[in-house]
């Protein structure tokens, strides 16, 4: 396994008024959500993370192992730089949990992924995540010899590896490209520390039991976060449902909603400046201001009631005024 050092870089809604739900409950009383400006609020430390280091260190990962003058050679960027910050999970089936890679010196340049799945995988999770792949009618999928087998396109690489998916996504380049940095990863990840099963925030607990009624269990996985610009991420996650609450940082925020304002399937739902739960997939948008957007999103579309998700909203309120 190469040895190189490694730098730290230094430094560092809700809702609602109390209304009805869809079922004509009345909601519990809480603080309007108001708008808000894009200057994020600091928020109290993880209470767990997939790694504690020493503030002189970078947690141990594969984006910190893997070849970076291989990356940057392969993908022909100007620079590759360690982001220690750690990215919220990429959420859906699989559950990813992710590091990452800048590959220019703008704070908001491209980035390669690296990815591991959260729950333990089998050739069966390999192909039900290329059948997935392949619904979406995107870039043409073709096989790739990793590890015990994968699948990719010009931006991504997906393989089995020691009872994990594995994932290296970024911008465009080549199929090629991406099995040369899939086998970096798979030469990079033995002995790589395994992440708990529960990263919590303390934020996000107070969903927790509105979260297990719209998945109709109790998560087995929990992985919250945070955004680059301080919003919080809070993530449930079984071996068939997941749950997640986001938000995003838009130019323009009714221009985004508008669509969804106009489906047949919305519901409008009093929170924030506007509310809209998806009766068809229970994806629930929330308006704040002219510039954010908060996301409650229950995987597999059409499997969470409408009713409970409003009341999941209402339970995650707090985190998006």
């Amino acid at each position: 396994m190469r040895t190189r050092s490694v730098v730290a870089l230094l430094g560092s809604t809700a809702l609602l008024a109390g209304c009805g739900g869809p079922g004509g409950e009345t909601a519990p009383s809480v603080p309007p959500l108001v708008s808000i400006s894009t200057t994020p609020t600091q928020t109290p430390t993880p209470s767990e993370t997939p790694s504690t280091p020493p503030t002189s260190k970078v947690a141990d990962t594969l984006c910190v192992r893997m070849d970076q003058t291989l990356v940057q050679t392969t993908l022909g960027v100007p620079v590759v730089q360690i982001q220690p910050k750690p990215a919220p999970a990429e959420f859906g089936f699989p559950t990813y949990d992710v590091c990452q890679l800048g590959l220019s010196t703008s704070p908001t340049g491209p980035v390669l992924r690296v990815g591991t799945s959260v729950m333990p995988a089998t050739p069966a999770d390999l192909a039900a995540a290329r059948k997935a792949y392949d619904a979406t009618k995107g870039e043409p999928a073709k096989p790739v010899t990793v590890g015990q087998g994968g699948f990719g396109t010009s931006r991504f690489v997906v393989f089995l590896l020691d009872g994990k998916l594995r994932k290296v996504s970024g911008p465009v380049a080549t199929l090629a490209k991406y099995a040369v940095l899939a086998k970096e990863v798979a030469q990079q990840a033995d002995g790589l520390p395994e992440p708990g099963p529960l990263i919590t925030r303390p934020e996000c607990e107070r969903a927790t039991p509105a979260a297990a009624k719209v998945m109709g269990t109790e998560a087995a996985i929990r992985r919250d976060g945070q955004t680059d610009l301080g919003d919080i991420v809070c993530g449930w996650i079984t071996k068939t449902r997941v749950l997640y609450s986001t938000a995003r940082r838009v130019a323009d925020a009714e221009a985004v909603i508008a669509p969804t304002r106009k489906a047949a399937t919305s519901l409008s739902i009093p929170l924030g400046d506007e509310g809209y739960v998806d009766t068809a997939t229970g994806r629930t948008l929330i308006r704040i201001g002219t510039s954010k957007i908060v996301e409650l999103v229950p995987l597999p579309a059409g499997t969470a009631d409408k009713d409970d998700m409003v009341k999941f909203a209402l339970a995650t309120s707090s985190l998006y005024r």
